[in-house]
């Protein structure tokens, strides 16, 4: 099966060419049907290969052909080629569908050979409309489609499609300007054309689970990115699916899967409400939302991104504290880390985690915790110690016994510090002299060398005390420059990153001194605010600069703190100036933009205006000098140049005028439904063109346009000028109407130089004569005034390609809901506009 996103990729090429091939190898191989569309280069293929005669048959007196399938089963060939597989069979026929046929060929043993278009699927019919506009009258149904041995996509770029639609060759020359403006265009065929590579991307997706199941195969093939990520119901659950859809977007056809373990027994700790919220946001990112029962969370969690072929697993860090970690052993990450095998799995930290990123507090070097539990320490594991070593006492021990409590000493300075390890070290000594230094059970030392030895243990257990605490000192305090240093780099970076730099300055600066609110004021108005403020919070308000102030709710700061609020304030306050200077910028950017199209309708006036003017001015002089005498011949030539040079002059006054009220946003519109037929047949006789100049397609039951009528035809005529001036004499302007989709289009079509694709803004410029260095074409008015015109009424002014080199100028308007009969004009071509939808014998 040849399946295709568009007519004119070369489905029916491709498949003759398959044809040949396997003729070659020896296969026997017949063409059932085919459509050549008069190609010759298709028709040759043929011309190798044996054609079956087809079935004739007469409707309403017209003789239709058909494929004749009790022939080809008759044959019986090895492989039939069957072209437009969706075609409907005209009436009378056996089967109503060409696939039916197809399948009475299949159960007769020949094999076939199909084509057929995306727009054809049954199942995306609705969706190819909607992109289209055009409904699908010939579907085939998706079973028939999947149950094809083998399916292969003609792509071909939807550009590339394009010039060989402009070439001629997909449709006939009268076809080419109304395929290219409605089914062909650029948007519809990259729509189209992803849509046919999904399709078949699905298919190989649910062929290779088929075969991993056949097999058995559990492990995870990365041949596409699926992103599963775990949710809870808690809070964090939107951080997580959002992290997830942006490593799905990495990979283009990347999945979004979501997935929620609850277990047998029904009893859940997360909330119905915040899952239905995260289901709903990850169907909103275009993602799958699944829900799995199991006990065993991170068994069950990795069973499911396995079936399910994921090659990322994303996990929110737990929000269990280190204490409850240590209590109750490694959490569900550690867990699905270890099981995940080849799933990469990524863990997300979230502001719900058991630690997030805050500034270090200055201070002492040990957390009062960690002194607390040193405490502890020494006074449990000291009896512990002591009860042991008693228990093994002799003669011969003490010094082992002295280097047990030394390690006990030891032990205790490194979680508790200094302190800590002092009284470990004083009620070690004195339980060493007790119980056992002779005389046991005193504190009395009755050798002056066991009285040195106890003293050096003193010392000793307070200098390894000492060094700990100073290690732990500077750990904080590198810990603590390191994250000033971090809120610092994104504080210049959010301030660089421009119009978002306040609001994520405060978000940060909430986030790192763990405030409850932080919000900026300038000028007695909020500008930004990040967090909930609480009335008992205690505020503290801090001036930026010149600009604002920086509120802050939350707990008191110390003084280390402070500093570095300063900075903040300052970056607040350079983020402010940014944004002041942004704001008056914008501000005087239409009065930069009004000055200089005052200085150009000064230039204009200068110079263009002054030509007419005075010839005007001599023309009358003449005419009322007394002392010349005027025949009738050159007193009616000097009135004919007054008169042809003041209505040149009111022109130009009028066009600056309107532009004027363009510019300044006050045109005056009165919007109805025009016939666009009248609109160009008018146009064409102000400007006395004929069909010698022009040629002209308009579609018939073209619906009315809603614009303003003598706006439209100010607009055609100014367009049609423009291109009757730059074509060449011997080739006809075309100008064609159409409508598509709710919109009337018009195109006017020269064949002239053309404009290339990065300057065509240019020419929509007031004041622009792009590559005209005709200075008595008037003042480069008429296309600015087109655009505001046409944009004034609702519609849409751009610059195309002419198919065979040139401009196409296309105004698009939306209908105004009333159906008007084309008119067809007398010596003019006149040529019905297609259906927008391709029909089933379009060129493949």
């Amino acid at each position: 099966m040849l399946l295709g996103a568009a007519p004119g990729v070369g489905k029916t090429y491709t498949m003759l060419e398959e044809g040949a091939r396997l003729k070659a190898e020896g296969r026997d191989v017949v063409v059932a049907v085919v459509e050549t569309h008069g190609r010759a280069a298709t028709a040759a293929l043929v011309g190798g290969l044996e054609v079956l005669p087809r079935l004739a048959s007469q409707h309403r007196g017209v003789e239709l052909t058909e494929m004749d399938a009790d022939g080809v089963v008759a044959r019986r060939p090895d492989i039939a080629l069957v072209d437009e597989l969706a075609h409907t069979n005209a009436p009378g026929s056996r089967n109503e569908k060409r696939w039916q046929d197809v399948l009475d060929l299949l159960e007769a043993g020949v094999d076939v050979i199909s084509t057929v278009n995306v727009q054809h699927i049954e199942s995306l019919s609705d969706v190819v409309e909607q992109i289209t506009g055009a409904p699908q009258r010939e579907t085939i149904p998706d079973a028939i489609l999947r149950s094809a041995d083998q399916i292969e996509v003609v792509d071909l770029a939807p550009q590339a499609l394009r010039d060989r639609l402009a070439e001629g060759n997909v449709y006939p020359a009268a076809r080419i300007d109304a395929a290219l403006s409605n089914y062909f265009r650029l948007g519809n065929l990259t729509a189209l054309r992803e849509l046919a590579l999904l399709w078949l991307a699905d298919e190989v997706e649910s062929a290779l689970k088929a075969y991993r199941a056949e097999k058995g195969i559990d492990s995870t093939w990365e041949a596409r990115e699926r992103v599963v990520v775990a949710l809870t119901g808690g809070p964090e659950g939107e951080t997580l699916i959002k992290r997830g859809a942006r490593i799905a977007a990495r990979s283009a056809g990347g999945d979004l899967i979501a997935v929620h373990v609850s277990r047998q027994d029904g009893l859940a700790d997360s909330h119905p409400g915040a899952l239905a919220a995260q289901r709903a946001l990850v169907e909103k990112l275009g993602g799958s939302y699944h829900q799995v029962v199991g006990d065993d969370v991170p068994r069950s969690l990795v069973a499911f991104a396995k079936s399910m072929n994921a090659t990322q697993l994303v996990l929110g860090v737990s929000r269990r504290s280190r204490l409850a970690a240590l209590l109750t052993g490694p959490g569900i990450g550690a867990t699905v880390i270890r099981e995940s095998g080849s799933i990469d799995v990524h863990i997300v930290s979230h502001s719900r985690a058991g630690g997030r990123f805050t500034l270090p507090r200055p201070g002492g070097a040990l957390t009062l915790r960690r002194r607390i539990v040193g405490l502890v320490l020494a006074l449990v594991l000291g009896p512990l110690v002591t009860l042991l070593l008693t228990a093994v006492r002799s003669d011969d021990t003490l010094t082992s016994d002295v280097l047990v409590y030394q390690l006990l000493v030891v032990i205790v300075a490194l979680v508790g510090g200094i302190w800590p390890a002092l009284i470990a070290a004083v009620l070690s000594g004195l339980t060493l002299d007790f119980f056992f230094v002779q005389p046991i059970h005193s504190v009395t030392i009755d050798r002056p060398l066991h009285l040195l030895a106890l003293a050096l243990y003193v010392v000793n257990g307070l200098l390894v005390s000492y060094v700990v605490d100073q290690a732990a000192r500077r750990s904080r305090s590198a810990a603590r420059a390191l994250a000033e240093s971090e809120l610092l780099a994104t504080v210049a970076g959010s301030v660089l990153r421009g119009q978002d730099a306040l609001a994520a300055l405060v978000s940060r600066t909430r986030e790192v001194f763990g405030l409850t609110s932080v919000r900026v004021l300038a000028e007695g108005r909020v500008v930004t605010e990040v967090g909930q403020a609480d009335r008992d919070d205690r505020v503290t308000t801090l001036p930026t600069g010149t600009h604002g102030t920086l509120e802050l709710r939350g707990p008191d700061l110390a003084a280390a703190e402070q500093r570095l609020l300063a900075v903040i304030a300052a970056q607040v306050d350079a983020a402010l100036e940014r944004s002041a200077l942004r704001q008056a910028a914008d501000e005087v950017e239409p009065l930069a933009q009004a000055d200089q199209m005052r200085t150009a309708l000064l230039a204009a006036v200068g110079h263009d205006l002054r030509r007419p003017l005075a010839a005007a001015t001599a023309a009358v002089t003449g005419l009322r000098s007394p002392g010349v005498e005027w025949t009738p011949a050159d007193r009616d030539e000097l009135l004919a140049t007054a008169s042809e040079s003041l209505e040149s002059l009111a022109t130009l006054v009028t066009n600056l005028l309107d532009v004027s009220r363009v510019q300044a946003g006050v045109l005056a519109v009165s919007l109805a439904a025009v016939d666009v037929d009248d609109v160009i047949l008018g146009s064409l006789d102000e400007l006395g063109l004929g069909p010698d100049e022009v040629e002209l397609g308009l579609a018939y039951a073209l619906p009315a346009a809603l614009a303003d009528g003598v706006l439209l035809q100010r607009v055609v005529v100014n367009l049609l000028d423009n291109a009757v001036r730059h074509s060449p004499a011997d080739v006809r302007v075309r100008v064609a109407a159409s409508h598509f989709d709710g919109r009337v289009e018009l195109r006017v079509a020269d064949h002239g130089p053309g404009i290339v694709a990065d300057r065509r803004d240019e020419v929509f410029v007031p004041f622009q004569r792009l590559g005209d260095t005709d200075n008595t074409t008037g003042l480069g008015l008429g296309l600015a005034l087109s655009r505001g015109f046409t944009e004034g009424m609702g519609g849409t002014l751009d610059a195309e390609d002419t198919p065979g080199g040139g401009l196409t100028m296309v105004v698009s308007l939306p209908v105004a809901g009333v159906s008007v009969a084309g008119v067809s004009v007398a010596g003019a071509p006149v040529a019905a506009s297609p259906d927008p939808a391709p029909p089933e014998g379009a060129a493949s």
